[in-house]
Order: C-alpha cells, then structure tokens, then sequence
C-alpha cells in the first residue's frame, strides 16, 4: 500500500472498454483522489462474479447486468453488489465465422453493417439450415448475464429467432472467442473489442453488426462495488467514482488515443498489439474487402452521460431477464434492480465538480433520434441519439406493457406482471 493512500482492489476483463479502470491508474487519477488502486487481471467474468463475492476484490469493471443478476440470486455465490458509475457506451461486434458469410450474402446480408438487414439474412440462413436438417448455428457469449446476451437475444428475437430452439448460445470468455471460432468450435460470437478486430485480423471471422447498432448509446460495462465494501468506506467508493470519471474523460478526448492505445496494449492490461486495439478506439470496423466502416456511437467512454448509472438501464435488463423466464417481475424484484443501481452515489460524488449531471434517474430509452439537451445541473447537458435497431421504446413506468409486448412476440408467457413499480 502506497503510503496515506486506500487501497482499493479491482478486478478486469483485458477489453478495451476496461480503459477507464486501467486509466484512472496508469494516468494518475486515482492516486490524485486518494487512491491506490490495485488492478487484477481476470480470466472470465464467472471470475469476476466469484471474486467479488467472497471479497477477494472491492471493485470490478463488470458487466452491466450481473450486479443486478447476482442481487437476484441469479449466481451460484449470490454476491451483493451496487453501481455507482458507468464505465461507458458501446464497444461489442457480432462476428460470424469466415465459413459462413458466402451463404449470408447470398441470402442480402450487406456490407454496412446495417443490423435490420443483416437480421433478416441470418434469420433466413438459420430456417434454411433447419430445413435441410443442419445442426443448429452455435453463438458464443461471454456469460449469461451479460448486454451482449441481452441485445444478442434482443437482435435475433426481432426475427422470430429463439435461443435454446433454433441457434445455441455458449458461454466462453472474450479472449478465447477467435480462437474457438477458428477452431470451429463456435460458429459466431459477440464480444467487446479488441476480440472482433482479433478474429477480423485472422480471417477467422467477419462482423455483421454492433451492438451500437442494435441499441445506440447502450450500457455494456459498469463499475460494481461490493455492497459490504461501500458500506464499511462509502467516501474511497466516492473518491474512485471522481476517479473513473476524469479518467473517461480522458479516454474520449482524440488527442490521447495514441497514449490510449499504448497503455492498454501493455502486458497485464489488453496484451494485444497496438493496430488491433486502435480500431475500436477509433470507431473503425474492417470489412471483409479491407476497407474500414466507421460505426458513430461505436464506443463512448463519456461524452453523452456514459458514465451515469441509468435507472433506466437497469430495468431494461431486467425486463430481459423476465422476457427469457429468468426471473418473476414483482415488487420485490423491481425494487431490488432499483437498489443496485446508485445514481444518488454518482451525483454525491460528482456535486463539487462542476459535472453536468443529468436532472433525472431515468429516461424512456430508444426516444433520442439526434442529439437532444436535457434537464441538467448545469442546463448544458447533451445526450446522444438512443434508438433501438427495430424502432421501439422502452418506458420503465410501463414495464408490464413492455413486457407483454416482448412475449407476446415471442410466443411466451411473461415472467410476472411487470407492475412491481
């Protein structure tokens, strides 16, 4: 322990969406705040989960659904935990194997990434297969409880495509991702960068969309916190959240990507080359003629409230969750999603700063066509365009109608009602 320093033990994936962690030490800003944060490389996010839960780690880069999914009892350890801050927007590819894309593009999938299109072609390439009595495509996924499952599920349901009846789902870690789909052993994956541009470089994999795309300004990571832990030194929680922000902030500024890009290629942290972490940073996506699409809104680090810990979100992973039979959308349930995620904490932490900060806990998600100011401390916040791919809204103050919506499509039951509200 550094001398007159907390010290504070992280956990994180190597992602290039664990920047603002990674950030916050290497650039000083955490110490500045009174912390020594101490980061640990993990192998998966089962690790992750499990190290918080027995208290080996304080803090974690994490997925932005498994605070609220082990609050439920969802894991096996059951950790608890809360969400002060956000560590951003965007960041995943979906990736299908090199094998399959001449199929796909004589069913119209297209080159632009656009995610109703390419929906529709791996939605017909996936009815074609059955037909002919082919093995179902088998999709990787980096936990069950994660935004790429959800938005994943999300994408493919759109269609008429359920997992667990006509594609499988197989939960592996990111950095294995290329490597399986290589070996064959999957057929697609969706994952956070740098693995897209890690299968795109090997020509094991081309990308068909982004989960920007599927749901612009969309959470993917969050700082948890283990609830024990903010509760026995809630102002180093405080300090930490000043900390990541500062450090998000210097992530979106462009005058530091190259620094960016070196700092997580470094050994202990992202461990990949340079050339492959800077495409994502740079919103570039490689097609399969070389050529490079730039994706807006692929990955935010700050700008937009990326950093806030939306009510909103929160519920909308739950409403998923409840879609797919995983949990009862009751009073209790909905109260206990609301208690993990902690925009009080953000705006504690950030009050003497001079942030903007968002005057409301929630927004209806998917109603931001273009940049729009909202209400804000400061009156100069600006939020980014939110739309979902197939046009819909999601209001948490109608959970149930959304709910009914979602299985009514699908030809499901709701789990709940959705009126615990």
């Amino acid at each position: 322990m550094t001398t007159g320093l907390t010290t504070i033990r992280a956990g994180f994936i190597p992602l290039t969406d664990a920047a603002p962690l990674i950030v916050a030490r290497t650039q000083g800003f955490a110490e500045r705040e009174g912390i020594d944060l101490q980061l640990s490389q993990e192998t998966s996010w089962a690790t992750i989960r499990d190290r918080l839960a027995v208290g080996q780690l304080d803090v974690a880069h994490a997925l932005a659904p498994l605070p609220i999914a082990g609050n439920l009892g969802l894991g096996p350890l059951d950790p608890s935990l809360i969400v002060p801050a956000a560590l951003g927007f965007g960041g995943n590819t979906i990736v299908m194997a090199t094998r399959h894309w001449d199929a796909l593009r004589a069913r119209g999938c297209p080159d632009d990434l656009d995610p109703a299109r390419t929906a529709d072609a791996v939605a017909d390439y996936i009815r074609s297969r059955d037909q002919s009595g082919e093995r179902r495509l088998s999709l990787g996924v980096v936990h069950p409880h994660s935004a790429h499952r959800y938005k994943l599920a999300y994408w493919l349901a759109s269609r008429g495509i359920l997992a667990g009846r006509d594609v499988d789902f197989v939960v592996l870690p990111p950095p294995l991702m290329s490597a399986a789909l290589e070996a064959g052993r999957i057929d697609g994956f969706c994952a956070g960068e740098p693995w897209g541009s890690v299968a795109t470089r090997a020509g094991a994999g081309v990308v068909l969309t982004t989960t920007a795309q599927i749901w612009r300004s969309s959470p993917e990571k969050v700082l948890a916190v283990r609830t024990a832990f903010a509760d026995r030194d809630a102002d180093s929680v405080l300090s930490l959240v000043r900390a990541i922000k500062a450090a998000s902030v210097w992530c979106d500024a462009a005058e530091n990507r190259d620094a960016l890009a070196d700092t997580l290629s470094a050994p202990g942290h992202v461990a990949q080359p340079v050339d492959v972490i800077r495409p994502g940073l740079d919103a570039r996506v490689t097609r399969p003629s070389g050529d490079a699409l730039v994706v807006p809104g692929f990955m935010t680090f700050d700008a937009g409230a990326a950093t806030f810990p939306w009510a909103s979100h929160a519920l909308w992973f739950a409403a998923q969750m409840a879609r797919w039979g995983e949990i009862q959308l009751d009073e209790a349930s909905v109260a206990a999603v609301r208690a993990t995620y902690r925009p009080s904490m953000y705006r504690r932490a950030l009050a003497e700063t001079g942030v903007d900060l968002p005057a409301a806990n929630a927004k209806v998600e998917g109603s931001i066509a273009a940049p729009r100011p909202i209400g804000s401390t400061h009156g100069s916040l600006t939020l980014d365009p939110d739309g979902f791919f197939d046009g819909r809204v999601f209001d948490p103050d109608s959970l149930a109608d959304y709910l009914g919506e979602l299985t009514e499509h699908d030809g499901r039951r709701p789990a709940g009602d959705g009126r615990g509200h």
